[in-house]
């Protein structure tokens, strides 16, 4: 049995509605959004979940957007903090050395509105402007400071795309360069002043630690000569208080003596004439018994020495 002309129309008509629906109804992924337009104009910006619109009159906006490192047209907007690898490029520093440089970018639409209609290719104008900006800031340094000074060149490099990309509704959150590389002659010349430095740091702690053995050296010599001083110093004035104390116990024993005798002969008799007399005769003794072919004795106040003498005989006498 052939369908007839009523049947066809009805299931023309539920597929027409069922299209009619299909196009009515968006669906929009988290973090994701649509522009529509309506007969060419902006209309709205579709948020996360089910949306209607009207088939035909409105119809997505299509871009120009990234994915997976490539451009590509889409309707769909991605919100979240996108990623983009900019592939290596020709720089020249302020010493006009030529270097290849590469950066990631880390970039998020804020704005979609401004995103699709202040730029036509959001991408491809992120990517110039990176490129160009980092021309500039590379061109202001040197090598070493190019090598060395990687957080100041992200920074200058992030605060300037960030307020250049604000009009298009796009926030730069963070840009890294990866890989800085020199020419090859560069490089090598790089690893000779690094040996170069290397040896002159070995150098100058070599001599630094022989000037320090110098010091410590002299330093200990000149401790061993004081201290030698100081005991030197000691010894002596050990020496002669043992000496002044030598003189002080001899004339104390001599003034015991003479006290002694002074006792034993009275004060008849003076007790420094004994005394000399015992000398002398001591003396007259020594000189007996040495060599008398070489000896003059010539004595010395006779009339005082005898007087002393007699003064030892009547003692004498006195104890007999």
């Amino acid at each position: 049995m052939e369908p007839s002309g009523a049947m066809i129309f009805l299931i023309a008509v539920a597929i027409f509605v069922i299209i009619v629906l299909k196009k009515s109804l968006v669906i929009i992924s988290q973090s994701e959004t649509k522009i529509v337009e309506r007969l060419g104009k902006y209309f709205a910006t579709l948020k996360p979940g089910i949306n209607v619109i009207i088939p035909f009159i409105d119809q997505p906006k299509t871009i120009v957007t990234l994915r997976h490192g490539r451009y590509v047209y889409s309707d769909v907007i991605d919100l979240r903090e996108q990623v983009y690898d900019f592939p290596k490029q020709n720089v020249i520093t302020k010493d006009n050395v030529q270097t290849e440089i590469n950066a990631l970018l880390y970039f998020q639409i804020m704005d979609p509105f401004k995103a699709v209609y202040e730029i036509n290719n959001l991408p491809n104008a992120i990517e110039k402007l990176t490129q160009t900006t980092l021309r500039n800031i590379i061109g202001e340094l040197e090598l070493d400071q190019t090598l060395t000074s990687r957080d100041t060149i992200n920074t200058k490099l992030r605060a300037v795309l960030d307020e250049a990309t604000d009009k298009w509704g796009v926030k730069v959150n963070r840009v890294e360069l990866q890989d800085i590389t020199p020419p090859e002659s560069v490089l090598q010349a790089m690893e000779k002043q690094m040996q170069a430095e290397r040896n002159k740091r070995a150098t100058i702690l070599t001599s630094e630690g022989q000037k320090a053995a110098a010091i410590l050296k002299s330093e200990g010599e000149k401790t061993a000569i004081i201290n030698k001083a100081e005991a030197d110093k000691q010894m002596a004035i050990l020496a002669a208080e043992g000496e002044a104390q030598a003189r002080i116990r001899k004339a104390e024993a001599e003034a015991i003596a003479i006290q002694k005798i002074t006792d034993a002969v009275g004060q008849s008799t003076n007790p420094a004439n004994y005394l000399l007399a015992q000398k002398y005769i001591a003396m007259m003794q020594d000189l007996a018994d040495g060599d008398k072919t070489k000896t003059v004795y010539l004595p010395y106040e006779a009339t005082n020495l005898l007087g002393s003498i007699g003064g030892i005989k009547d003692l004498f006498k006195e104890n007999n």
